[in-house]
């Protein structure tokens, strides 16, 4: 009798912990969707603009890390009361791999935090993991106010959202721990997509995808279109394997 009453108990805490998750993932699908949609209406940056500041601090962070690797001096970080932003490096003769370095460096801002979203999502599957990466990436914010980033509303706002993830990682519960470190994946990977029509844009061969189409000839949009969709599949990838891999 108590075989079946244990196996009964299994079963409904494995249905309870099957539907938890699949709200979980309804949310952040949903989440994903009301942000990529409020940014592209002007009041909406606004009531988003943690969140915007947050995109424009992953994108040219990329940049700056980026041009870091490939041997430049990241100078700075400037991040503005619109949202946008301004990653600032310089360096000497030419970065390593010549012109593919300045692809690479370009395509790091809008493609890199895609990637390390993703990343974060799959790191959730482990709460140990998950509360490691928010520990490692609340105090690499609070670095990165320290040495690079050089404007007031900069400082202040990835300063407290540094200070907030940082605060989660430390004292919040296993669950919740799991939750921040995937909301704050899939923010990493529509980041690119908060001015959704960037990407598409030339800015008198200024933006990201018309310096890469420089350099690798086809136009600006066909890269602006592949930015899209591997974007979109890392975020897709990565919340399938997280929710459905049992792996």
């Amino acid at each position: 009798m108590n075989q079946y009453l244990n196996m009964f108990a299994n079963l409904s805490q494995s249905q309870n912990l099957m539907q938890n998750e699949r709200m979980g993932l309804i949310l952040l699908v949903g989440i994903a969707i009301i942000t990529g949609i409020m940014w592209q209406i002007p009041s909406g940056k606004i009531i988003l603009y943690p969140l915007t500041l947050l995109s424009t601090w992953y994108h040219e962070m990329a940049h700056g890390l980026m041009a870091v690797l490939l041997g430049a001096n990241f100078k700075k970080l400037e991040i503005f009361a619109n949202g946008s932003g301004l990653a600032m490096y310089e360096y000497r003769g030419s970065l390593f791999l010549g012109p593919i370095g300045k692809v690479l460096v370009s395509a790091a801002g809008p493609m890199g935090p895609p990637i390390i979203g993703a990343g974060f999502i799959l790191a959730s599957r482990s709460w140990q993991t998950s509360q490691q990466l928010l520990v490692i990436l609340g105090s690499f914010m609070l670095i990165s106010v320290l040495i690079w980033v050089r404007t007031g509303v900069g400082i202040l706002l990835i300063t407290l959202l540094g200070l907030i993830i940082l605060a989660i990682g430390l004292e919040a519960s296993p669950e919740i721990k799991v939750f921040a470190i995937q909301f704050l994946g899939v923010q990493a990977c529509i980041s690119t997509f908060r001015d959704f029509d960037y990407v598409f844009r030339y800015y008198n061969g200024h933006s990201d995808t018309a310096k890469i189409a420089k350099i690798l000839i086809l136009p600006h949009w066909f890269w602006g279109i592949l930015i899209t969709v591997v974007s979109v599949f890392l975020l897709v990838q990565s919340l399938r394997i997280a929710y459905f891999s049992n792996e």
